[in-house]
C-alpha cells in the first residue's frame, strides 16, 4: 500500500465504545467495548505503512506492527493475528492493559501531535514545537495499535469458540531431565516463558502458589479492565502446546528449587511483585485500613464483590480514601465506588503531570467520579473504641527539585496539618517481590533477583525474569523478559546435552 500523506490522514483515532459511567459504576463487565470490524478496518487504514515503523521499536516483544494492521486493512483477519502471535502470546491481555500511548503508539511516526491522553505539560512543549516549524496543520493522533490488537484477538476468540477447539495434552510418560523445565508463577513473564519453551520441544511444568493460574492478571487487575475469561482462554490454548500447570503449591515451602532441579533442567522463576508495601505510620494496623494486594485479591480472585454469593467478604465504608497515583490505584478507587463507596478519593503526594497511572485510566476514574485530593499524604491514622478507623491526618505537600525517578520530591508544608475523615482506607504505594527461598541466589537491597541480560542469576539452571527482577512493571516488559529467558535456557540446555549422552 502507497503511504497516504498526513493531510489525508484523520487526525483522531476512531472513538472506543464504552459504558456509560453512570452504568458501568453499577458493575464489574468490561468498562470499553472494543471495536467492530467496520471501525477497526477504518482505523487501521489511518496507519502510513512506513518503510521505517518506530512503532515496532517501542514494542517490547518487537511485534511487526505495521504488517498486522495491513492485514486488518485488507480484512485477513486470520492473517493479523498470526503476525501478532508470532512474538506475542498474550494479544488479547495487551490489547487491554499495555500502555501503548507510551510504547508503540508512542513512537509512531504518525502522532506528530495531541493525543488526549498525553500529559498537559508534554502536550504544551508539542505545541510550541508544532507552532514553531509550522506543523499545527500535519497534528494527528497515533493510530490505535493496542485497540486494533484487541480487535484481531476478540476476533480469533470469538472464531476459536465457534469452531471448538479441544486441548492438546501433552505426551505424557518420562522423558530426559534436560528435556524438562519448571516455570515457577504463571503471571506474563512465567506464561510467556513457558510457551515459548513448549514450542521447543520441552516439557513444561508451571508451578502456581494460588488456586487459580493468571497471577496478577487474574489476582490484581479488575474485572471492568480485564475480564478473567480473557486471561482463561490464553492460559487453555498454553495447555493445548502441552503445558502442565499445578496450582496450590508455594515452591520455597510446598518444594524447593533445589528440589525443582533434581527433576528439571533448569527452573525459571517468575513469582512477580505481589507483596504489599506500606507506609509504616501510626495506626496503619487499624480494622478497615487494606493493602492494595489483599484488596484486589478478594474482590478479582475470590469474588468478593459477588458476596454471599461467593465466600469471601470486603468491607466498604461511606468514605474511602486510596493512597497513591499509580494504575493499582485507579483500580482500587473505581472498585471501591462499585462496591457501594459514597465518595472514593485518590490521595497522591504529587500532582497529576507526575502520576505514573495511564492517563486513560485518570480519566476514566474521573468520569466515574473518583475524586482527586492532590499533594497530600497521610501522616497518621486515627480509629475508634473498636479499632476501626475513622480519621487520617494529612499534611500538604509542595514540589521541590527531581528525584531518582526524574519526577519533582514532594516536600512537607511546615503547619499545614488537616483531619481527614474515612471509614475505608486502601494502601497503593507499591509492590514488593514475591521471593522464594534459594541457597545461594543474588538479590538487591529491594529484594529483586540479580540477572543477567539473557536472565541467568546468580545459581546454576535457575533463571528469573519479569517483577521479580525488575520490582513492579508493565505486563508487556514482564512478557519480554520471559521470552528472552525462554530462549537463554533453550541455549543453556542445549549446551548441556551436547556435553552429555541423556538419551
Amino acid at each position: 500500500m502507497q503511504a497516504k500523506a498526513k493531510e489525508e490522514v484523520r487526525k483522531t483515532k476512531y472513538p472506543m465504545p464504552e459504558q456509560d459511567p453512570r452504568e458501568r459504576i453499577k458493575n464489574f463487565e468490561e468498562v470499553a467495548l472494543g471495536y467492530d470490524e467496520e471501525t477497526a478496518v477504518k482505523e487501521a487504514e489511518r496507519c502510513l505503512q512506513c518503510e521505517r515503523p518506530g512503532c515496532v521499536q517501542g514494542c517490547p516483544v518487537g511485534i511487526d506492527i505495521p504488517a498486522f494492521i495491513k492485514a486488518i486493512q485488507e480484512r485477513d483477519f486470520d492473517g493479523g493475528i498470526k503476525i501478532i502471535r508470532e512474538k506475542n502470546g498474550l494479544p488479547a491481555v495487551c490489547g487491554r492493559v499495555c500502555p501503548y500511548e507510551n510504547q508503540c503508539e508512542g513512537l509512531c511516526w504518525l502522532r506528530v501531535g495531541c493525543s488526549r491522553f498525553m500529559r498537559e505539560e508534554a502536550r504544551r512543549k508539542l505545541e510550541e514545537y508544532l507552532e514553531r516549524h509550522g506543523l499545527v496543520k500535519y497534528r494527528r493522533e497515533a493510530v490505535a495499535i493496542g485497540r486494533l490488537e484487541r480487535f484481531l484477538a476478540d476476533y480469533e476468540m470469538k472464531k476459536r469458540k465457534k469452531e471448538g477447539h479441544a486441548a492438546k495434552r501433552g505426551v505424557g510418560g518420562k522423558r530426559e531431565r534436560l528435556r524438562r523445565v519448571a516455570v515457577v508463577g504463571s503471571g506474563p513473564a512465567g506464561l510467556t516463558c513457558a510457551a515459548e519453551l513448549s514450542k521447543l520441544g520441552y516439557e513444561v511444568v508451571v508451578f502456581e502458589a494460588l488456586h487459580e493460574p493468571g497471577g496478577v492478571l487474574i489476582y490484581g487487575i479488575p474485572e471492568f479492565r480485564l475480564p478473567k475469561r480473557i486471561v482463561r482462554a490464553e492460559v487453555e490454548r498454553l495447555e493445548e502446546l502441552g503445558v502442565r500447570i499445578v496450582t496450590n503449591v508455594v515452591v520455597g515451602k510446598t518444594i524447593t528449587v533445589e528440589e525443582l532441579l533434581e527433576s528439571f533442567g533448569a527452573v525459571f522463576i517468575g513469582t512477580g511483585a505481589g507483596l504489599p508495601s506500606f507506609m509504616a505510620i501510626p495506626g496503619e494496623n487499624l480494622n478497615g485500613i487494606y493493602s492494595a494486594n489483599e484488596f484486589l485479591t478478594r474482590i478479582n480472585l475470590m469474588k468478593a464483590y459477588k458476596f454471599p454469593e461467593y465466600d469471601t467478604p470486603i468491607r466498604i465504608g461511606k468514605r474511602v480514601a486510596t493512597i497513591g497515583g499509580g494504575n493499582v490505584a485507579m483500580d482500587c478507587a473505581r472498585c471501591a465506588l462499585r462496591l457501594g463507596a459514597e465518595e472514593s478519593i485518590i490521595v497522591y503526594r504529587r500532582t497529576e503531570a507526575e502520576m505514573p497511572a495511564r492517563a486513560e485510566e485518570i480519566e476514566h476514574a474521573k468520569e466515574e467520579g473518583v475524586k482527586f485530593m492532590l499533594l497530600t499524604v497521610p501522616r497518621r491514622y486515627i480509629g475508634d473504641e473498636r479499632g476501626w478507623v475513622r480519621q487520617m491526618e494529612c499534611v500538604r505537600m509542595r514540589l521541590g527539585e527531581p528525584d531518582a525517578s526524574g519526577r519533582r520530591r514532594p516536600i512537607p508544608i511546615e503547619g499545614s496539618e488537616f483531619m481527614m475523615d474515612v471509614d475505608t482506607v486502601i494502601v497503593a504505594i507499591g509492590q514488593r517481590p514475591n521471593m522464594p527461598s534459594v541457597k545461594g541466589l543474588a538479590v538487591t537491597k529491594r529484594s529483586t533477583i540479580i540477572v543477567d541480560d539473557e536472565g541467568k542469576t546468580s545459581v546454576e539452571g535457575v533463571f528469573a525474569g519479569g517483577d521479580i527482577t525488575t520490582g513492579a512493571a508493565t505486563v508487556i516488559s514482564a512478557m519480554s523478559a520471559g521470552k528472552k529467558a525462554a530462549f537463554a535456557i533453550h541455549k543453556y540446555l542445549t549446551s548441556l546435552t551436547s556435553r552429555q549422552d541423556y538419551h
